[in-house]
């Protein structure tokens, strides 16, 4: 039993702005169709209905007191390894589960904003493996074809959001389960660079690599969520705050390194080889000079996660308890983590020394890249197929994940063309740490550039899902042109207070635009002329009155916010500079607006 409307947020979004819908009946709707899906073990901890409409009635109450709520209404789930106040917190381990006394830091974040939990997801034993079988609660199938596994660790946040029973999921990803699941079940998975988004509240696995990662049925939605999760929690030791440390590169022509053929791995299957080879041909459309690298590399660091003594990290996560329970423990994934206790010190600093040498060889290969593009995942397996090799057909699985939280990158599961039987398939973005906005603004064209619906539902990805064309009676409209567009360092202060974009547009001719000087990150100046002018391209996004209001509060001099007219005759509210900032600037009018100055500065460094 599937929904007879779209979950993705803007969808929802505009529902309950025209009163077509409210989040008690969408809460309602999901109960229903979880029920026809009762034989797909999804869930561990399901939310009564009562419960549910609890949390929408004080969402209301909440947003006709005035308060800001960015996500109001809009449903989610949370892997059963993330602590959410007053619920079991069980990591698939009956004989483990606890009642958490706090809700997890970036759960917290989300409810604040006002997401809707409908409840918790199944997922492989303490998060360790790739498939989604390792659970005593059942293995959830995909949600394409029930013979086929669902991919893990965060196998029911996968299917929750495939099957259009949530907005979205929270999973865990520390080798790879924020993205095979997505890859198998043609949504998108975003692991954020470590350390932006808190795990304070998370079971661990490594505890030194762990991220909080997010299932959505689009780019945008998913960076919306993770713009609205991310930010510095003190009490998480491994958090970070160096957020605006991005790379500046044109998203629109980019370099696009992939395996060299020979390193590309696919483990004998051909549907999956032909699957990626079309999505190259789609990513060259969509902008990229494709170029093969040296994969080695890469490959040597994913296999030091398991053939290595980070094992042991998983060890020390739950060696009290496997000592006193190891016949609660799945057995696969007690020979999984017992293996740790071959590992000493010493093994442990030849290891990190091999890390940093391996690291410095890939750091030599992003030179000659702006974003690193591989298969989801190689191949994909039946369940009948996994339960005959376990440890080695899950290895398979983390061919093109295990390495990237070992070497500080980000990533962005996308859905893809279809492989010929029928299964999706997809690819993964991988970036240096805080290149995550730049990934999702390639990864949107590309996924609607493929052509394939959301998850498994039967809707259409928008043409383009963030674009509407009027703001509500209550948002204000403010143009943005530099640092600010979608996809580059300073979105997120838009997109965290719950921003919508309305459209590309651009300025009447009677502007100049300058590259601004030693502004980080870069920023450019727009100033009106008497004469002389130019058309700035220019991106319109509304916001809340009290939302904007806070934005303008964090516009540096001498950038301000005025009055722009378009070229169309409407004037807005948007960015101007002061004319005295830019007597030394350099004019770059000519290139019509701020991206494509970048493109060239990224062409001709």
């Amino acid at each position: 039993m599937s929904l007879p409307y779209s979950l993705d947020l803007n969808t929802l979004a505009t529902a309950y702005a025209n009163g077509t819908l409210t989040p008690g009946a969408v809460a309602r709707d999901i109960h229903d169709a979880i029920s026809g899906l009762a034989d797909n073990p999804i869930w561990i901890h399901l939310l009564p209905l009562d419960a549910v409409a609890r949390q929408a009635n004080q969402l209301e109450s909440r947003r006709n007191a005035g308060v800001s709520l960015p996500l109001y209404g809009i449903p989610f789930a949370v892997k059963d390894n993330i602590d959410v106040k007053g619920c079991p917190t069980t990591a698939a381990c009956p004989a483990y589960a606890y009642v958490a006394e706090a809700t997890a830091h970036a759960v917290q974040r989300l409810l604040d904003a006002g997401a809707l939990l409908i409840g918790k997801t199944n997922l492989d034993q303490f998060a360790t493996g790739l498939v989604g079988t390792r659970s005593p609660y059942g293995a959830c199938r995909n949600a394409f074809d029930a013979h086929y596994i669902s991919g893990g660790s965060s196998s029911g946040s996968a299917v929750a959001v495939a099957a259009g029973l949530v907005s979205f999921a929270l999973g865990t990803d520390t080798a790879g389960s924020g993205r095979v699941p997505a890859g198998f079940n043609n949504i998108v998975g975003l692991k954020p660079t470590p350390g932006v988004v808190s795990t304070r509240g998370v079971v661990p696995a490594c505890r030194s690599l762990d991220c909080v990662s997010v299932f959505a049925l689009t780019c945008e939605d998913a960076t919306r969520l993770f713009d609205a999760m991310r930010g510095f929690d003190a009490g998480d030791i491994y958090a970070r705050a160096d957020f605006e440390r991005a790379r500046v590169f044109s998203t629109a022509a980019f370099r696009c390194g992939i395996p060299g053929k020979a390193q590309r791995e696919f483990f004998g299957d051909g549907l999956a080889l032909a699957a990626f080879e079309s999505s190259l041909s789609t990513l060259r459309a969509t902008g990229a000079e494709l170029v093969e690298i040296d994969f080695q590399p890469f490959a040597e660091v994913a296999r030091l996660l398991y053939d290595g003594p980070w094992v042991a990290e998983r060890y020390a996560a739950i060696k009290d308890f496997l000592a006193q329970h190891p016949d609660e423990i799945h057995p696969v994934t007690r020979k999984v983590i017992e293996s740790a206790t071959r590992w000493n010190a010493v093994d442990t600093f030849e290891a990190l020394y091999r890390l940093r040498e391996l690291k410095r060889r890939c750091d030599i290969e992003w030179q000659n890249m702006d974003v690193l593009a591989v298969p989801t995942s190689g191949t994909i397996y039946t369940h009948a197929q996994i339960a005959e090799a376990p440890v080695e057909r899950n290895t398979h699985l983390g061919y093109y994940t295990n390495f990237v939280n070992l070497i500080d990158l980000c990533a962005l599961a996308v859905p893809g063309a279809f492989r010929a039987d029928g299964l999706p398939a997809g690819v993964t973005l991988i970036g240096q740490a805080h290149d995550d906005h730049a990934l999702s603004a390639i990864g949107a064209r590309f996924h609607r550039a493929s052509g394939v619906r959301m998850g498994a539902t039967r809707f259409e990805l928008p043409p383009s899902a963030p674009l509407q064309e009027a703001p509500a009676d209550n948002e204000m409209v403010v143009a943005v042109v530099g640092a600010h567009l979608s996809g580059l360092p300073l979105n997120h202060q838009l997109t965290s207070r719950g921003a919508r974009l309305l459209q590309a547009a651009h300025t009447a001719p009677c502007y100049r635009l300058y590259a601004l000087p030693g502004s980080v990150p870069p920023k450019p100046g727009l100033v009106r002329v008497a004469e002389g002018g130019a058309s700035i391209a220019v991106e319109l996004w509304a916001l809340s009155a009290a939302a904007f209001g806070s934005f303008v509060g964090e516009v540096p001099p001498p950038l301000a916010i005025g009055t722009l007219m378009l070229a169309d005759g409407r004037t807005v509210k948007g960015f101007v500079c002061e004319s005295c900032a830019v007597s030394d600037a350099r004019d770059i009018s000519s290139f019509g607006g701020w991206r494509s100055y970048l493109a060239q500065q990224a062409a001709h460094p």
